[in-house]
């Protein structure tokens, strides 16, 4: 028996746009509630969210048990961290601030078992094999890991077209707030320059074969960006959600008008 097919995985090859959400509450009950949202995809945030590789875990298989695919996002691409989300049984990885072609072609050799890479083989002892009952884990585990590669600084930029070009990677991810602010626009994701930048990018990514993303807050900026050629997109976070709508709540009560969120909150 192969590993799990991944379907997120499969979609981007298909060419079919992959709508997200964030999910950074770092509660595997409020992973759960969103993911029976009707969202492709959701991404349990390690980065900015208070999260550890068994919080982590939790979350991913709380949402597993819907039709939305749990990605993660690790806080840095470090290889024992990958090795233990791996493990858990993660197939889909988002990993920040990738800003070389060594640095990408470490995190690939990361996700993959030796002779090609430098991933432990432990699978028995690891909810991915379903602890050794997947009897050909090993041979095709490989072929099921999607590697997303987060691009968010001008030298992430000069770098693309060599990372894009690798084996293993299977998409791009535009951080537009880090990208913004490494440019001079602190808090001005929507920057002209930015969306010059982004769609560059975009465009440089949809050469090589590869699938572009990117996250917003702001729907009309999202609906660019799917028209730029975004191949995957998050258009909010549970956090900002649960902001919303109980300060809505109260103020429909109250009469009072709801306040919007800034744009320069737009992009993570």
């Amino acid at each position: 028996m192969p590993a799990p097919v991944n379907l997120f995985k499969a979609a981007l090859r298909e060419n079919r746009f992959q709508l997200g959400l964030w999910v950074a509450l770092a509660s595997p009950y409020a992973a759960e509630v969103v993911s029976g949202s009707g969202y492709d995809w959701l991404l349990i945030d390690g980065e900015h969210a208070p999260n550890d590789i068994p919080l982590l875990a939790a979350q991913f298989r709380a949402v597993a048990a819907s039709a939305s695919h749990a990605m993660v996002r690790l806080p840095v691409g470090d290889t024992v961290l990958i090795k233990q989300i791996l493990d858990t049984g993660v197939q889909t990885l988002l990993i920040p601030m990738v800003e070389s072609v060594e640095q990408a072609q470490q995190l690939v050799r990361a996700t993959r078992y030796p002779p090609h890479g430098v991933r432990g083989v432990g699978a028995g002892l690891g909810r991915a094999s379903q602890f050794g009952r997947i009897a050909d884990y090993l041979q095709t585990a490989g072929e099921e890991i999607c590697l997303i590669l987060q691009i968010e600084s001008r030298a992430g930029l000069d770098a693309l077209d060599e990372i894009a070009a690798l084996d293993g990677v299977d998409g791009l991810f535009i951080g537009p707030s880090d990208l913004a602010a490494d440019m001079g626009y602190l808090g001005q994701p929507g920057h002209p320059d930015v969306r010059a930048a982004i769609a560059d990018a975009f465009a440089r990514i949809r050469k090589a074969g590869k699938a572009s993303g990117i996250m917003t807050l702001d729907l009309e900026q999202a609906r660019d960006y799917r028209a730029l050629g975004a191949d995957f997109m998050a258009i909010g976070t549970d956090v900002t959600s649960l902001v919303r709508a109980t300060t809505a709540l109260r103020q429909d009560f109250l009469g009072q008008a709801a306040p919007t969120l800034k744009k320069t909150e737009s992009g993570y």
